[in-house]
This record gives structure tokens, sequence and C-alpha cells, in this order.
């Protein structure tokens, strides 16, 4: 068994969702590893990982949208707001969704769907610089 590690950062323009499979099949593929399994963690309270469609850009558009709706900013009913009125909102953002994707790896490539990419979910309204933390275990 072989196990490797990589960090990258994701610079973002704030609130929304960033495409990074490409980032991630790449640093796979060049780590000669036939089979095993990748692990994607993203050490933020206020940002997320997401497996979701990556034909049809309105998805992701939907997504954001329905979010927004689900947990507006600047809710009275939250206390937390030492950063602002996208604070708790961000958190919570986060706990509705993914820090952590494993996905299977076959023949040196992300057993991910036909239809299926890998993205970087931003919480809050101002630019962050995010990282991302790949584990990868297998032979």
């Amino acid at each position: 068994m072989k196990q490797t590690e990589f960090q990258f950062s994701v610079s973002t323009k704030g609130r929304g969702i960033y495409a990074i499979s490409n980032k991630v099949e790449s640093w796979v593929q060049n780590q000669n590893i036939r089979s095993g399994l990748l692990t994607l963690f993203i050490p933020h309270t206020s940002a997320s990982l997401l497996i979701q469609e990556n034909a049809d850009p309105d998805v992701l558009k939907d997504l954001d949208r329905f979010f927004n709706r689900l947990v507006p900013d600047g809710d009275p009913f939250y206390d937390h707001q030492a950063e602002g009125p996208d604070d708790m909102p961000a958190h919570i953002r986060s706990a509705l969704t993914q820090t952590q994707l494993s996905i299977p790896i076959r023949n040196k490539e992300m057993a991910l769907g036909i239809w299926q990419g890998i993205y970087l979910f931003e919480h809050r309204v101002h630019p962050h610089t995010r990282n991302v933390l790949l584990h990868l275990l297998g032979e």
C-alpha cells in the first residue's frame, strides 16, 4: 500500500460554487496509484465540498439560489454575527453540506459518474482563500 497527500488553495470571489475536479484529477493521475481511495477535506467552517452535476451550469446556479433562500443572510434569529450578516448563515450552510468527500480510484482515475464533478462551495460573501487537503491510499 502506498499513501500520499497534497494540499492546494482556491481563491474565491465570494459566495458561489467553484469547480475543482481538474486540479484533483490531475494530481490523482500523477500519483501512480491504480486502485484506492481518495479523501478530500476542507478545513474551514464556512465553506464545503460537493459532488454535483458538471454538465448543466443551471444546476449549480439553482443550488446556490436554493441555499440563499434556505439560509438568508442577516436573519435576526441568529446571535452569532461576529464577522457580519453572512457569518452564521455560512456556518449553517457548511453544516448542511460536507467538509469531507471519499472517492474510489480505479485505473488511476476517480470513479465519478459521467455527469459528476467536484466543487468547493464558498458560503461567505467576500473573497477568501480556501485550502483543500487530499489524501490518497492505494496500490
